[in-house]
């Protein structure tokens, strides 16, 4: 059951969210524009967890900032062709790592190694940032335009939008891969029964996951069987969402309705 807590209006199509346990804030992406335009305009939002707005530009001069990930006092935001690195405890851009054949990065995770991967949902492939390089880690068309990333013990889920017809349309929809970190082999989760427009991915701790269809504007549990039960039916644009366990909050961004929505896990 999922009760609705708070909303967060004024945002500039929120991508993405993740929460800093340390700092006890969440991080939001703003694309504020186009998802593949370099206009510069792009920034990150700091908020509490109960939804209060504390730096609305905390970060900017980013292009189209999309997904999140935490790892070591460091904020990595994937922005078109390039990884950012932002120092959170200096509220600063780091480093730029630039991919020249990248052509839509998407959702970084972090490995339990600390390597940090980043989907590519135009081009059916995974980069990897490690030991200070970002490489293009897996290519193949297997992975049907990944976009959501969950990294578990040795493989990553991958939230599959499907294969793309024209634009972002697809004649079947995503569903959700595991791809070995040791061998790189994909699978599909359970049956591999077409799901829909696959966007977040994160796991619920009970082997399930939450998962989110961007086209569709639905909230998924999806099970190890790969059976997939509709939780929430929103407006088109639910994004890359963040689940804070010990706090049983769900929140998602609403790219198109510039709003981040908060509901209860119970």
């Amino acid at each position: 059951m999922l009760t609705k807590v708070w909303e967060l209006t004024g945002l500039k199509n929120p991508e993405s969210v993740i929460y800093d346990a340390k700092r006890d804030v969440l991080y939001v992406s703003n694309v504020n524009g186009a998802p593949s335009e370099k206009d510069g305009n792009g920034f990150i939002s700091r908020l509490s967890p109960d939804g209060k707005l504390l730096d609305l530009e905390w970060i900017k001069g980013l292009n189209a900032p999309k997904g999140l990930a935490l790892s070591k006092d460091k904020l990595y935001v994937t922005d078109i062709d390039t990884f950012v690195e932002i120092d959170l405890d200096k509220a600063r851009i780091a480093k730029k790592y630039v991919a020249e054949k990248a052509k839509f990065l998407n959702d970084p995770a972090v490995d339990r190694a600390g390597n940090v991967y980043a989907s590519d949902m135009m081009d059916d492939a995974i980069y990897r940032l490690s030991r200070g390089r970002f490489e293009l880690w897996l290519k193949d068309s297997k992975l049907e335009s990944p976009n959501g990333l969950y990294a578990e013990k040795d493989r990553l889920v991958v939230g599959s939008w499907g294969v793309m017809t024209n634009g972002f349309n697809t004649k079947i929809p995503g569903h959700l891969k595991t791809v070995s970190l040791k061998d790189k082999s994909i699978r599909s989760l359970g049956n591999g029964a077409p799901v829909g427009n696959l966007d977040g991915v994160e796991g619920e701790g009970h082997g399930a996951y939450f998962v989110t269809d961007w086209m569709a504007g639905k909230l998924y549990r999806i099970h190890p069987s790969g059976e997939a039960d509709v939780l929430l039916t929103l407006s088109q644009g639910s994004a890359d969402l963040t689940y804070i366990k010990d706090k049983k909050l769900l929140i998602i961004p609403m790219m198109n309705d510039n709003k981040l929505v908060a509901y209860k896990v119970e």
